[in-house]
């Protein structure tokens, strides 16, 4: 690792959540690639719900004083003994997916993201909210396509699962879909949704967010807990609030689906089976994504124009961007600049 220094600065979970100084700069060893892994200098990183979850600690961490941050761009400064896909100066993205077993029966079937022994970027492992990062070369993308590294960061979280749960929702050729609550993910999957002829309905309590949803091409956009002014063919909730699934579900035409994208989410009031499942009404959940899914969306983003609107943050401002998160004080997504 000719050049590189031998520490870097990093954000750690500091386990006091709900307030600023969820999170803490520290000092630390710029990590070693095992041997089927890459080193990056990371340049951007973009800030994901997840990661308020992780540091309010409605996800419990999986390793003392984590790194979060798993939308992370950058370029390879270190090759482990055994990476031969990737070289140094590649320009890469890490994703939330981050390593999997590869030979139970969910990886064998292509469903990876099920794997029961998977992990996470700044979750099982440490993530971009530092100057380096570590991935295995297996689960990097490669990124030679158009973009700043600003904009490209959202895509590999926020745009791979509003691709999925896109997907999973099942919406037909130019139907209607409602999206619930429009930040990162939510912005994008619209324009997706879009590109593909649909007609969309955002529900959102954040003015902000409503006007972006209307000059992105939104048939209507109004409160959360509103009526959409037609019957949705399909649906996805955004927002990590349960009692808005009945509320989705009941605005959904007969044979609908409504796919809920997040990790987390609060408790889910009792359903009326006759008002929100008959008719084949269909509620499904989005599990992480595999790498074919962000494979799929890294090509489709640049033909299609997918354009992240973007909000940067300096290096020593990560704190700050995750208390802006949770205010709802960030419209689009915020990323972090780490520079150099």
């Amino acid at each position: 690792m000719t050049g590189t220094p031998a520490t870097m600065r990093a954000w750690v979970v500091s386990g006091r959540p709900g307030a600023p100084g969820r999170l803490e700069e520290v000092v630390r060893e710029v990590p070693t690639p095992a041997a089927d892994e890459v080193l990056v200098r990371v340049t951007a990183c973009g800030v994901c719900r997840t990661d308020l979850h992780l540091a309010d600690l409605e996800l419990a961490p999986r390793a003392t004083q984590v790194v979060p941050g798993h939308e992370v761009v950058g370029r390879v400064v270190a090759l482990g003994r055994a990476a031969a896909r990737l070289a140094v100066g590649d320009r890469v993205g890490i994703a939330w997916l981050r390593r999997t077993c590869g030979r139970c029966r969910a990886c064998r079937l292509g469903r990876e993201n099920l794997c029961r022994s998977s992990q996470y970027t700044g979750w099982d492992g440490d993530g971009g909210f530092a100057e380096y990062a570590v991935v295995p070369e297996a689960f990097a993308y490669e990124l030679p396509g158009p973009g700043s590294d600003e904009e490209v960061a959202p895509l590999l979280c926020s745009g791979i699962i509003g691709y999925r749960a896109l997907k999973r929702a099942a919406l037909p050729p130019g139907g209607r879909l409602g999206i619930y609550g429009f930040g990162a993910s939510a912005h994008l999957t619209a324009q997706l949704a879009l590109a593909q002829g649909a007609e969309v309905h955002v529900l959102t309590r954040d003015t902000a967010a409503r006007a972006l949803a209307t000059e992105l091409g939104a048939a209507s956009a109004g409160p959360a807990h509103g009526r959409p002014p037609v019957p949705l063919d399909a649906a996805i909730l955004f927002a990590p609030v349960g009692d808005l699934v009945p509320t989705a579900l009941a605005a959904l035409e007969q044979g609908g689906t409504l796919a809920v994208a997040g990790i987390h989410l609060t408790d889910v009031p009792g359903l009326d089976y006759q008002e929100h499942l008959f008719r084949e009404r269909t509620l499904t959940s989005v599990t992480s994504n595999t790498r074919a899914d962000g494979e799929e969306l890294l090509r489709l983003a640049p033909r299609l124009g997918l354009r992240a609107r973007v909000t940067t943050y300096a290096f020593d401002e990560v704190d700050r961007a995750l208390a802006d998160l949770a205010g709802d004080a960030v419209t689009g997504a915020a990323v972090i600049d780490v520079g150099p």
